[in-house]
């Protein structure tokens, strides 16, 4: 027999923990699209929620941005972290999902002015103007484990403005996009043990003759990545180490830059043409399944997508703009919501939700 006390004890307990599944389940269901504004003297984010197209939030960063020419100076970890670059600090700002709001959590210190994030293998990973870090995240602890330098085909140092992406590979490899014209640029595969940045010079891949400008890509979960080559038109395929597979973007597609990726689809941001491609990569290949998939408002300077959700950064009459779009399971895209973001600089987006089921 239970007693009353128990039974109202057990009560309250129910009650409790549905409410906490009702939260989550408000918090799961709303995808929000993080922007930073990248000011070069207090660095913001601003916070959307996608579904009602609102303004919810604006939050400093406590570091100055001014990155430019760059991919992924904002991404996100599992739908309730965000991690933003502060290009002018030296400092990467750590951000918390709590309902449809975020909070600060923490700043870290980077080896030289940070430019690009991704996460893998419990560690964030930020490359920089010259070098690439590892940092360590265990509950809700981060702290630096290692660092590299970067290079150019040749060892040359990156010059300042050369470095365009980090992202992951596998457990045992990064990829770094330097791009650097005249000089075709080059992409440093950069080795890792447990996680960690070892610190050894990376092995250095040159572009294929004929092509530039290595700049956004989109790694699959076979460890190939679909690598845009901004300033020759082309998307190209580099598995193992190289680039095995070059495609031209095709006409009405000009300098693919940014790009994101849904299953098996590749969204390339033409910053020339104010356009998004999708293309297609297999182990061997890679496909343009669409030359122009969606025209946008003005160029582009960033790209991300996740639960049907596409933000895009464009740039209209001098102004930052987020433009949203939905997509389906063909990779169709439909134009959504867009915003004026008042300011001059906004340079990264990231769509903040659930994980999806082919990332």
């Amino acid at each position: 027999m239970v007693s009353s006390r128990s039974s109202m004890h057990l009560a309250v307990m129910l009650a409790m923990a549905a409410g906490a599944a009702s939260v989550r389940a408000d918090q799961d269901d709303s995808t929000l699209a993080v922007v930073m504004t990248n000011d070069p003297t207090a660095n913001q984010v601003l916070v959307f929620d996608t579904k009602t197209g609102t303004l919810v939030q604006t939050l400093a960063t406590y570091g100055k941005g001014g990155v430019a020419g760059n991919a992924r100076g904002v991404k996100q970890l599992g739908g309730d972290l965000v991690a933003v670059v502060n290009n002018g600090s030296n400092t990467v700002s750590l951000f918390k999902r709590n309902g449809n709001r975020l909070r600060l959590e923490q700043t870290v210190a980077t080896s030289s002015p940070p430019v690009s994030i991704d996460f893998g293998n419990h560690h964030m990973y930020v490359a920089g103007a010259t070098t690439v870090d590892s940092f360590a995240m265990y509950n809700n602890n981060i702290w630096k484990d290692g660092t590299a330098p970067l290079q150019l085909v040749g060892g040359t140092v990156p010059p300042a403005g050369s470095t365009a992406q980090v992202g992951v590979v596998d457990a045992k490899t990064l990829l770094v996009t330097l791009k650097t014209d005249p000089i075709p640029g080059s992409v440093d595969v950069v080795a890792l043990h447990n996680g960690a940045v070892i610190g050894t010079t990376p092995t250095v891949a040159s572009v294929p003759t004929g092509s530039l400008t290595p700049f956004g890509f989109s790694v699959y979960p076979d460890g190939t990545a679909v690598i845009t080559l901004a300033h020759s038109n082309q998307d190209g395929l580099f598995r193992n180490g190289a680039f095995t597979a070059i495609v031209a973007s095709g006409t009405g597609a000009s300098a693919p830059c940014w790009s994101t990726r849904v299953g098996k689809y590749v969204f390339t941001a033409d910053a020339a043409s104010n356009t998004i491609s999708r293309v297609v990569g297999t182990g061997n290949n890679i496909f343009v399944d669409s030359v122009v998939a969606a025209t946008l408002a003005g160029g582009p300077t960033d790209i991300d997508a996740r639960k049907g959700v596409m933000g895009v950064l464009d740039k209209v009459a001098g102004v930052s703009h987020l433009s949203l779009l939905s997509y389906n399971a063909l990779g169709e895209l439909t134009p959504g919501a867009d915003f004026n973001l008042a300011v001059a600089t906004a340079n990264g987006v990231a769509i903040l939700g659930g994980e999806d089921r082919d990332d």
